[in-house]
């Protein structure tokens, strides 16, 4: 059964951009989180949008939208905030993760 996270974040930019996407795409307002091995730092965050929430998952929730990371990946982000950010470098989703040791320059991989 999938249960709710209070030690995870899912902003109010981030909320209000995965809204809109899943408005346009046509789909439900769910944003997964999981981290896979490798990038240039270890560990990397992948993002994709969920037609369901699974029953192992972990939620996020913030104004209707679902932020939902697997079992598997919860102990890697516990405790981290998904945000959206625009700058004259692009647009992303970005993790703040606490328990990451160190991190790349783009902020897609980490390590602990």
């Amino acid at each position: 059964m999938a249960t709710l996270a209070p030690d995870i974040i899912l902003t109010p930019s981030a909320a209000s951009r995965v809204a809109a996407i899943a408005v346009k795409q046509g789909k439900p307002a769910i944003l997964r989180l999981s981290v896979d091995g490798g990038g240039c730092s270890g560990f990397q965050y992948k993002f994709g949008f969920a037609d369901s929430v699974e029953p192992d998952d972990v939620i996020a929730e913030h104004d209707g939208v679902k932020l939902v990371v697997d079992s598997v990946s919860i102990d890697l982000v516990r405790g981290c905030a998904v945000d959206y950010v625009e700058s004259l470098a692009g647009a992303a989703f970005k993790v703040e993760n606490p328990n990451a040791a160190s991190g790349c320059g783009c902020g897609s991989s980490f390590s602990v």
